[in-house]
């Protein structure tokens, strides 16, 4: 998405890249289509199990106009909530892994389809993220109905 004045989305993500051309080219001419980002300057990412993240977004969806971008990885085993630079050494939660400074992330180009990890909720370019506290509670009301749906089973 791309709004008048305001970065692209790709332009937004490559600026945290120790080589926003070289971040570029691997977009273009990997196969894959991805590249490594550093986690922890313009965001964090709390990466949440599958069925969690899955009903966490779905509430998110119901919380928030916008949400920050979310990754989901193959197989949708895990999702990823872009949330502000330094949540992910706050938080404290079970079953949530933070990528913060000084770890990387795998992103894909925003708006085209991979083999692997793929957007659910694209970039906007402003540098949208999810609030921390809001997500917290999205994940509570969510971890409520996946323990409705399974009877308290996992």
């Amino acid at each position: 998405m791309t709004i008048p004045g305001d970065k692209t989305a790709v332009d937004w993500l490559v600026s945290v890249a120790p080589d926003p051309d070289a971040c570029r080219w691997e977009w273009e001419r990997n196969p894959l289509g991805v590249a490594l980002l550093p986690a922890g300057h313009r965001w964090d990412v709390l990466i949440l199990p599958g069925e969690l993240g899955h009903t966490t977004l779905e509430v998110l969806d119901v919380l928030l106009d916008e949400p920050g971008p979310v990754l989901a990885d193959f197989g949708d085993s895990r999702l990823g909530f872009f949330v502000p630079p330094g949540t992910a050494s706050r938080w404290i939660g079970t079953g949530v892994r933070g990528a913060g400074r000084g770890t990387w992330i795998v992103v894909p180009y925003p708006g085209r389809a991979t083999g692997g990890v793929r957007w659910l909720v694209v970039p906007d370019g402003r540098g949208t993220l999810t609030d921390p506290a809001v997500l917290e509670t999205a994940m509570h009301e969510a971890a409520a109905r996946v323990v409705g749906r399974t009877g308290g089973k996992s």
